[in-house]
């Protein structure tokens, strides 16, 4: 066997030297040792010389250091070779794999040519797992157009021919694909019934490594879509095991690293979260799935934000727009945070608007809220909180009710409902408690401290917003404790007398003499809630009517 004097290694091109690193290439994936394995084998020259299992290795080794184009270059060689041998059903596999990376990078053209020249290859042959496999792009083709009952027939199809051919990768796919349809569709039972099924092949090591990762990957999704974060925690935590075995693995390692990122942000971490953050940029820096490298940049965006750091923020936030993933709702946000209300107002009304899918819309409704409600303009703040109750009580959803409680009870506050306010809130905080979701706690805490205070129980308010500033404080959240300080500086020396900030509007209002039409008018809200606001008023001033409401405003210099 030839050797290279320099690098000590057999030098390609002969006989013994082909055995070496087939021997080398196959023994380092049975290790899971992945970019071992995909330089062995890629030394191979010509590609050729590679059987056709070979290249199925290759394909899968490139695929899982990331190297999507030569994993697609090593597909179509395995088909070619296994045609060669006559054997038509592994080719159409490979074929299949080929559309399919091709198709969920969005390359919808050439996927659509190679996935019609498997089904042609099948043409002659019998029923067989292959069959199922090539329903699976109409599966996702149909639910994305909003089509589910297509959708459900062809995963139907995909089920039924999968288990008759006993193939268990078409049919964990099948179900996995005709659960995450379910969930689309507002079937949050039957949907994640079906997804956990399909987990079952991933944990009993049934399948090849790039189907069980595409699976964790995907699953983990789907419970972020839904806001379950008890299964989110769940397969995280077994994606990461899975990973750590495998640790030259790019592809899916990255993802993990987001994902945990993403639970160490909610469960307070922030400093281990940025780690991991940051980890996975760095680990998909020469991947080619957009998505993912997308969904990274958005993660540490994120952390910035909520850290106050708002110059990376904004780099971060753009790098993921440049990779496919849409930077809202944390950019209209980070907006709102840094004085640009009229920016971050019109910035989530076309977010919302061009969210289509329940799921999406739901992800997107708390920041509606949040930034119409800074706007001051409950009525609208409403309408979008109802919306988000509804998907939440569709859903069932802890972490979903929990946001849909914080943004009801912000609502009515700003209403002036602060005892409806109260209960919402209360139950909202005790929820986002319970989910170990610190940063969330807090923030409702601000606003049961607002609600206290509106409802004329200072020392109650005062216990709760120092209990919120301190959680805070733990967090490293500056821009919320910002804003805390701003609204406890600018209204330690203005005595309110009990009133919350929008019926101090209303009375100066009134004591314009203006009627509660006309205040309603002016403020963008019903006329009803303008008597709810005089009712409340008159209440908590001790006093009967507009003129002695008028009267109490002047003398303790409300206006």
């Amino acid at each position: 066997m030839g050797q290279d004097a320099a690098a000590g290694r057999p030098v390609a091109g002969s006989q013994p030297d082909l055995d070496h690193y087939l021997r080398q290439g196959r023994d380092a994936a049975a290790r899971l040792a992945w970019q071992e394995a995909y330089h062995a084998l890629a030394e191979v020259e010509p590609p050729e010389a590679l059987a056709a299992a070979d290249l199925e290795l290759l394909a899968t080794s490139a695929y899982l250091v990331g190297r999507v184009a030569e994993c697609q270059q090593a597909l179509e060689r395995a088909h070619r070779a296994h045609a060669d041998r006559g054997d038509r059903r592994r080719a159409a596999r490979c074929l299949f794999w080929l559309g399919f990376t091709l198709f969920l990078a969005g390359q919808l053209g050439p996927a659509g040519g190679w996935l019609a020249r498997a089904g042609r290859l099948l043409e002659p042959e019998p029923e067989c797992g292959e069959h199922a496999l090539l329903q699976l792009p109409a599966v996702l083709q149909s639910g994305a157009a909003g089509d589910h009952l297509a959708a459900q027939a062809a995963a139907g199809r995909a089920v039924a021919i999968a288990k008759r051919c006993g193939d268990p990768e078409a049919l964990c796919l099948a179900r996995h694909f005709q659960g995450r349809d379910l969930l689309q569709q507002g079937r949050i039972a039957d949907g994640t019934a079906l997804l956990d099924e399909s987990m079952v092949a991933v944990l009993t090591g049934e399948l090849a490594p790039y189907v069980a990762g595409n699976i964790y990957c995907s699953m983990i999704d789907a419970c972020r879509e839904i806001a379950d974060l008890r299964r989110a925690r769940e397969w995280t935590a077994a994606l990461t095991t899975w990973c750590d075995r495998q640790p030259t693995m790019v592809t899916f390692s990255g993802q993990c690293l987001t994902h945990r990122a993403e639970l160490l942000q909610l469960s307070g971490d922030w400093p281990a979260a940025l780690a991991e953050a940051r980890r996975a940029c760095e680990r998909f820096a020469d991947a080619a799935d957009q998505h993912a490298v997308g969904a990274a940049h958005y993660r540490l965006a994120e952390l910035h934000r909520v850290r106050g750091e708002q110059s990376e923020a904004v780099e971060q936030y753009r790098h993921a727009g440049e990779w496919g993933h849409d930077p809202q709702p944390g950019l209209a946000l980070l907006r709102l945070a840094a004085g640009g209300t009229a920016a971050a107002r019109a910035t989530i009304d076309r977010a919302v608007a061009e969210a289509t899918g329940r799921a999406r819309r739901g992800q997107l409704l708390p920041a509606q809220v949040e930034i119409l409600l800074a706007a001051g303009d409950p009525p609208a703040a409403r309408a979008a909180a109802e919306e988000l109750t509804a998907i939440a009580e569709d859903y069932g959803t802890a972490a979903l009710q929990a946001a849909a409680g914080h943004a009801g009870g912000a609502v009515l506050l700003a209403e002036g409902d602060a005892p409806g306010a109260l209960v919402a809130l209360r139950a909202a905080w005790q929820a986002w408690r319970e989910l170990d979701a610190p940063y969330e706690a807090a923030r409702v805490r601000v606003q049961i401290g607002l609600a206290c205070r509106a409802a004329g129980d200072e020392e109650a308010a005062g216990l709760e917003l120092d209990s919120a500033r301190r959680g805070l404080v733990r967090l490293g959240a500056a821009p919320d404790l910002s804003r805390l300080d701003s609204l406890l500086r600018a209204t330690a020396g203005a005595p309110n007398h009990g009133l919350s900030p929008r019926e101090l509007q209303v009375l100066r209002l009134l004591a314009t003499g203006a009627t509660n039409h006309a205040i309603g008018t002016e403020l963008v809200i019903a006329e009803k809630t303008v008597d709810r606001h005089v009712s409340n008023i008159f209440a908590k001033l001790g006093v009967t009517s507009r003129a002695a409401a008028t009267g109490y405003a002047y003398r303790h210099q409300l206006v």
